[in-house]
């Protein structure tokens, strides 16, 4: 479907970003279209036309898999590790799905509204002495 839109004329992919709707799955969608947990949400541009496009794609928890679209926006590369990165949706095809913000050995999705907050420590700098 998104090569489609390539074809005719929307040569940008502004933006790429995955959202995980666990806690608000009351979202308005087209008739038909059933929600799943996952969306991935894909915002083209074509100069040529002066028009833009958002295409919202359904991801199922069960299997969080959509195809990547690095063949046809090699922009969108980083975009799709992120998505992968912080909420676990794999782009199948992509030439190099690994961490891009994370740790490789970082254990879950820091993005998904079911990660549990706190779980990294930090460490502050003792506050100095008197002088």
């Amino acid at each position: 479907m998104v090569e489609a839109f390539r074809r005719a004329g929307f040569e940008t992919c502004a933006d790429l970003c995955a959202v995980d709707y666990l806690t608000h799955p009351g979202r308005t969608l087209p008739e038909g279209v059933r929600a799943e947990r996952f969306e991935v949400v894909v915002n083209l541009l074509s100069l040529s036309l002066r028009q833009r496009v958002r295409v919202r794609v359904q991801v199922p928890e069960s299997d969080p898999v959509v195809a990547s679209l690095v063949d046809s926006y090699p922009g969108v590369d980083a975009m799709e590790r992120e998505a992968f990165d912080m909420v676990g949706i794999i782009f199948e095809g992509h030439p190099d799905l690994t961490r891009i913000l994370m740790p490789e050995d970082w254990e879950g999705h820091p993005l998904r509204k079911d990660y549990g907050v706190g779980n990294v420590p930090v460490q502050f700098k003792e506050a100095p002495g008197p002088r």
